[in-house]
């Protein structure tokens, strides 16, 4: 059965079929026979390959969306679960609201980055550049969940949390609960159309007097996750087979607690009531005493009436929950046993005439739980005693409501979290969080996994990742329409989370912004460090020189300064400077540089230009360069003259979209391997928006998947290229594509179509030419000329140049020669005649003054 005929079962065999499992709902008699084979499904699904968290992060986003709608089916299906289970209709609500959130994009992408820091954490990749060592976070296999049933969306949450760590789940839902839990995990699962997730969930509905199946669902987990008191916990724990993790969520108490100045005010004491009166005391975090910073028992009595009447205030703004019958009974007797011992002068009662809440003074400091329900204790605490009464019972602390001065705060938490306390924050704010926090003092995710190690020799000292030798794939396309550079501002609406903006170099139209968060950034750059690495640069030993221009917002040379910082490698971060040749070629030679990065423009300007210098060094071994292209001519010059061994992409990006591929030592020019982390490619057919067929030449359409910035789905880049089906022979098996120039550098000229990629081969295989070429496109009253411009001193005679290119370049014959329809000129020129971009300096390959005129 499908997942989405899954979910349509659910709402039509609710009886009939109580537990989903694997994307299909099933009768308890199937359940059971499964349960006997739960290792071998769980096994079958761990062999296959690993679930990538930005799979449920997509996922969990869409379904965020549909519980964000009002009248969405899925959020009134799911509310109507709840009322089933006689959860009111405003926390019921309040619970969907609150799951609408915590399964949206950017919470989650926070949470992975947070807790095991990154969002694709279970790649094995280096750490230590100068250590052929791999790490990773790897799923603890078969993760069991054994849900609470005061707390409906813990046990989906938790399961959650065990898809983003990889992890097959298999949960407990109480008896009690009216398939909230399976119908919610269902409906994430629809939202993933590969199964991968709908493979990873089981849910299980039964009550806790089924103890064969609990032995049964957890006897095979390599590590449960289990909610309860002491007795229930050590329930779960006798039926764990030896080495299994046991993950427990519980039982925690937390408190308030109050300096004088804080207590004598009414606004802290109506918050602290609304931490009482949220979910009825039923969090973790919910106050069930508020400590006093008093030895006066006096002041215990007095706080208590007042704080009675702001409970009683608070109380009546919502309906409290119903307690049954033996929550009743605890109630009841606690009440009782507290009525009797103030007539000790221990105690006193405060009860609301509706019996909906509770206040209980106490002048003994010993932390006691409360029987809940709106049901509070108050007890002196003088700060000098916190330790002496609350560290004994630290496995049991979570939260405290602080309510304090400014100039108490830091003291008074350093003490609470010195006797054990997990967690501190202000009063009327208990049941808050922040994305990314620890539970419980630790992280789940974490919990959840095992961080594992691969150590190796020096025949992986160019791999940064080990997953990219064994056939890592893309993340499928977005569901969205293609949008190509014209449409790039739609993609900026909401700049909410952009924090870093760079400009591009204009070589195809108006320069313009591009909006990355530091988050963003900072995953780029490593990007770039791995690419970097697999095209051959070796941070243990190259000294490079940063040549990359800076400045006016253009990122080439701060990028490439944060790569080689990733790296570790040692950086003279020069900058390109474009009239002081010889002041770099001497920094080279004084600081024995052996690698340089740059733009081949500017690099091969400044090789002519200081040529004897570096000529006589010959220790320029490397160059990677970005941003432009070398002509076979250029990189032969490069070798044969000054000793290059190395002339390689430093990456293949872009302003607009970031890294996007990279060399390796077995690239031709112009192929590289695709980041997968972070893109997913799609090469179009260039009039239409499908996929090419094997081997054609398409448009690069990217997704980056974890853009925070600014969202870039299915983005037309602006370039040319194809996949490549061979293997590749550095054995990296990601997704390998070559460029075949950019969209513009194709242009039509004189009603033919020309490629500026062709004119420099043939300048290169005509005359062995090695310097720049520049097409400058223009029109008069009677015909258009195309003028290529080249290096004066480099070339023959512009006669004979131009013949060449006519009788090598036969398109161009026909439109020039046969058709006079383009008046050919070639004209030698001095490097500042070339036109370049303001900000990066890069060529401006072709420059139309046609469509000035």
């Amino acid at each position: 059965m499908t997942a989405t005929g899954a979910q349509f079962s659910a709402t039509q065999q609710v009886s009939a079929t109580p537990h989903y499992w694997q994307g299909e709902w099933v009768t308890d008699e199937e359940a059971s026979l499964r349960l006997d084979a739960l290792d071998r499904y769980a096994g079958e699904v761990l062999a296959a390959a690993p679930l990538r968290p930005l799979q449920v992060v997509r996922a969990g986003d869409r379904l965020a969306t549909r519980l964000s709608t009002s009248d969405d089916p899925v959020r009134s299906r799911l509310a109507e679960r709840l009322r089933s289970q006689e959860v009111p209709d405003a926390e019921a609500q309040s619970t969907l609201d609150g799951l609408a959130v915590a399964l949206g994009r950017e919470k989650l992408e926070r949470k992975l980055v947070r807790e095991l820091g990154g969002t694709d954490p279970a790649r094995m990749a280096r750490f230590d550049y100068d250590l052929t060592v791999f790490e990773a976070w790897a799923p603890v296999g078969l993760l069991a969940h054994v849900a609470p049933g005061n707390a409906p969306a813990a046990g989906a949450l938790s399961v959650l949390e065990g898809l983003l760590s990889g992890n097959v789940n298999i949960v407990k839902a109480s008896g009690g609960d009216a398939l909230f839990t399976a119908d919610l995990l269902a409906a994430l699962a629809d939202e993933d159309p590969s199964g991968e997730i709908a493979r990873r969930i089981m849910v299980l509905r039964y009550s806790s007097a089924r103890t064969d199946w609990l032995e049964r669902m957890c006897g095979p987990a390599d590590a449960v996750a289990a909610w309860g008191g002491e007795e229930a916990l050590a329930g779960v724990a006798g039926v764990l087979r030896p080495g299994c993790r046991l993950v427990d969520w519980g039982p925690k108490l937390s408190f308030a607690y109050l300096t004088a100045d804080a207590w004598s005010d009414a606004e802290v004491l109506s918050s602290v009531a609304a931490d009482v009166c949220a979910l009825d005391q039923q969090a973790c975090s919910s106050p069930q005493v508020i400590y006093l910073d008093t030895a006066e028992e006096s002041e215990v009595f007095a706080f208590a009436r007042r704080f009675a009447a702001a409970l009683d205030e608070v109380s009546a703004r919502t309906r409290p929950r119903t307690p049954g019958d033996a929550e009743w009974a605890e109630i009841t007797n606690t009440v009782l046993v507290t009525e009797l011992e103030s007539h000790l002068g221990l105690t006193g009662t405060h009860v609301a005439a509706d019996l909906s809440w509770r206040v209980l003074a106490d002048t003994r400091p010993a932390l006691r739980a409360s029987p809940l329900h709106r049901t509070v204790w108050v007890k002196p605490l003088p700060r000098k005693d916190i330790s002496t009464y609350l560290r004994p019972m630290r496995r049991y602390l979570q939260t405290v409501g602080l309510g304090a001065r400014r100039g108490d705060i830091a003291v008074l938490s350093r003490a609470l979290v010195g006797a054990g306390v997990q967690r501190v924050t202000v009063a009327g704010a208990m049941l808050g969080s922040y994305d990314g926090e620890p539970h419980d003092g630790v992280y789940a995710l974490q919990r959840y996994s095992r961080r594992v190690d691969v150590q190796l020799d020096e025949r992986f000292a160019g791999d940064s990742c080990l997953d990219d030798l064994t056939g890592t794939g893309q993340l499928p396309a977005p569901d969205v329409p293609v949008t190509g550079k014209a449409g790039f501002g739609d993609l900026q609406e909401d700049l909410s989370r952009a924090e870093v903006f760079f400009r591009s170099g204009g070589t195809t139209g108006e320069p313009k912004l591009s909006a990355f968060s530091w988050a963003d950034y900072d995953e780029h750059m490593h990007c770039g460090a791995e690419g970097l690495l697999a095209a051959g640069l070796d941070p243990r030993t190259d000294r490079t020189m940063n040549l990359f221009f800076g400045g006016q917002l253009y990122g080439g040379f701060v990028s490439f300064f944060s790569v080689l910082e990733r790296l570790g490698a040692v950086q003279f971060p020069m900058a390109g400077q474009q009239n002081a040749h010889a002041l770099v070629a001497k920094s080279i030679v004084d600081n024995r540089v052996d690698t340089l990065l740059g733009m081949p423009s500017y690099l091969l300007r400044l090789f002519a230009e200081a040529g004897p210098v570096l000529r006589e060094y010959g220790g320029v071994r490397k160059i990677f360069y970005g941003g432009e292209h070398f002509s076979e001519s250029q990189r032969r010059m490069l070798a044969e003259e000054f000793g290059v061994e190395v002339i390689r992409s430093a990456a293949y990006g872009s302003v607009d979209a970031g890294p996007l591929g990279y060399q390796c030592a077995q690239s031709a020019p112009g192929e590289h391997h695709l980041f997968t982390g972070v893109q997913t490619l799609e090469i179009l057919d260039q009039e239409l928006d499908r996929p090419v067929a094997a081997g054609e030449a398409g448009r690069l359409v990217f997704t980056s998947h974890t853009r925070r910035g600014q969202r870039l789905e299915r983005y037309e880049i602006g370039d040319l290229g194809r996949w490549l089906d061979d293997e590749c022979g550095c054995g990296r098996r990601t997704p390998r594509f070559t460029l075949l120039g950019r969209s513009g550098d194709v242009f039509r000229s004189g009603g033919h179509f020309l490629n500026y990629r062709r004119f420099v081969a043939v300048a290169g295989e005509a005359f062995d030419y090695s310097g720049e070429v520049q097409i400058v496109l223009d029109t008069d009253d009677t015909q258009e000329s195309l003028t290529v411009r080249l290096e004066e001193g480099r070339v023959p005679e512009p006669e004979h140049a131009e013949e060449e290119f006519l009788r090598r370049y036969p398109e161009l014959a026909i439109t020039a020669r046969r058709d006079r329809l383009v008046r050919l000129r070639v004209r030698p020129s001095p490097p500042e005649a070339f036109e370049r971009t303001t900000a990066s300096g890069k060529l401006v390959a072709v420059v139309d003054r046609r469509v000035t005129r």
